[in-house]
């Protein structure tokens, strides 16, 4: 992409792009003797948001989690309790950037562009996680689904960065390592920029737009948007 197609607002999804979900792994492998079942709860967890969505529900990202954890638990003969429940909870507040974060923020904000967060997790009373993990300073707004009740990719949730900011869509980028997130930006207008964290893939389809950007690390996507 050239000078002039860059965009002016950096738009970053929070759970696993900015903040590092691995946090959560004690707890799976006390519940399931398995650190890696965390990645079968993330996507029940994202599945069933996109199945709230599409039925015309919605609940707080906080209390589906909650209840997907006790959903895999009985898929798999454990009982989860409201203790269990608690610390989930707890942890998921306490999610450590990613060490790439910080620094890759930085140089982007000292280059100028507008930074700010798009998050499938309702707002929370500070300290936010994102207050926790130290990076919230980084960013000019915060946007959550709270606002339309959808989760994403629905095209609303979307929307609310260009109308609150008044800006076209085309002249933001969607940030993320999740390919359903991109896809869904680029469906509202957005250019989008894929972050290749662990378990988290492109995929080819002819009919599918790739990212725009395809980056191992936030550092390499700072360093491709500012030189």
């Amino acid at each position: 992409m050239t000078d002039l197609d860059r965009p002016t607002v950096l738009v970053f999804d929070v759970n696993e792009t900015l903040l590092d979900i691995t946090v959560l792994e004690p707890l799976f492998t006390r519940l399931f003797g398995s650190a890696t079942v965390l990645r079968e709860w993330f996507a029940e967890l994202i599945l069933y948001s996109q199945t709230l969505t599409l039925s015309d529900i919605y609940t707080p990202f906080g209390a589906l989690a909650g209840s997907m954890l006790r959903m895999v638990g009985a898929n798999k003969g454990i009982d989860v309790t409201d203790a269990d429940i608690a610390e989930l909870k707890q942890l998921f507040g306490q999610m450590p950037a990613h060490k790439d974060v910080a620094p890759a923020l930085t140089v982007l904000r000292d280059a100028g562009y507008t930074l700010v967060t798009l998050t499938n997790s309702a707002p929370t009373p500070s300290p936010t996680p994102l207050e926790t993990a130290g990076i919230a300073g980084f960013f000019d707004h915060h946007f959550n689904v709270s606002e339309v009740e959808k989760f994403k990719p629905h095209r609303s949730v979307y929307d609310l960065v260009p109308k609150a900011l008044n800006i076209p869509a085309s002249d933001m980028c969607m940030i993320a390592c999740h390919i359903w997130d991109t896809i869904g930006a680029q469906a509202a207008g957005y250019q989008s920029a894929f972050i290749a964290r662990a378990h988290n893939s492109v995929f080819d389809l002819p009919n599918v737009r790739k990212p725009d950007y395809v980056c191992g690390d936030l550092t390499e996507f700072a360093k491709r948007m500012t030189t």
